[in-house]
């Protein structure tokens, strides 16, 4: 069986090497160790560890809570915390991430191990359950011999078709997606990167972390948010998003 490998994100360089030495003990492989929450998105793309260990303060402009996030969105890589703070404030604000760990420091040998198993295990059975839904169909992208494009959204049990010129908009929560048309909404288990890439690039367009949108419901677009056709919501348009939705558009 290959080794878990793991990426070690604390700012200490002592702690980390620590650290470093007790996951070499216990059998596991350090894939990199970043003193930054950057260098640790950095080293989550390039590494593609199996677990990040991530202490939550971080010096930076982005702490280990915001890091967590993104390698989360990014790469679906569980996160377990590290730190040595443990009231409600910080606790509150890293189980929004929902990570698969918290352990506090000083911490023994024993619950690093203990928690890695456990939040590895945890994120496997995840992983079989995403394989199912997708396999069971909870959403099956369909196109007809006219190519006019639906879906078939799962809801209470039964398949739902949707065609795709009726769908304004698609929203993320938490782990949910919410596919809003304009007089109903359907939640189903996804990801925004999933459903990004089954809704495809012709019609749609993702405009924030959060926002998918069809295009061609756009009403107007007021830097940083748009608004679309029939709907009173203004739907933000995340900044590393905007070059690419200017692009799509067709302006004149």
């Amino acid at each position: 069986m290959s080794k878990i490998n793991v990426l070690v994100v604390e700012d200490e360089s002592i702690v980390s090497k620590d650290i470093q030495h007790s996951l070499k003990k216990l059998g596991y492989n350090v894939v990199g160790a970043a003193a930054t929450a950057e260098k640790a998105i950095e080293l989550a793309n390039s590494e593609n560890p199996d677990i990040v260990l991530m202490d939550i303060m971080l010096k930076g402009e982005l702490n280990g809570i915001e890091a967590a996030s993104i390698i989360r969105e990014n790469n679906s890589i569980p996160v377990i915390f590290l730190t040595a703070y443990a009231d409600e404030s910080t606790l509150s604000k890293a189980k929004i991430t929902e990570p698969y760990g918290y352990i506090l420091k000083p911490f023994k040998e024993i619950d690093l191990h203990t928690t890695i198993e456990m939040a590895i295990y945890k994120h496997g059975k995840e992983q079989e359950v995403i394989k199912q839904r997708d396999l069971l169909f909870s959403i099956v992208e369909i196109k007809d011999a006219n190519q006019a494009s639906y879906i078939f959204v799962k809801s209470n049990s039964k398949l739902i078709k949707l065609k795709n010129e009726d769908i304004y908009y698609i929203e993320a929560l938490k782990d949910y997606v919410v596919i809003h048309t304009l007089n109903t909404r359907y939640t189903i288990h996804s990801t925004m990167k999933d459903i990004d890439a089954k809704m495809g690039k012709d019609d749609f367009a993702r405009v924030h972390r959060s926002y998918i949108v069809r295009l061609d419901k756009i009403a107007t677009i007021e830097y940083p948010n748009l608004t679309l056709e029939n709907i009173d919501r203004l739907i933000p348009i995340g900044g590393s998003y905007r070059d690419d939705l200017n692009k799509r558009i067709k302006l004149v």
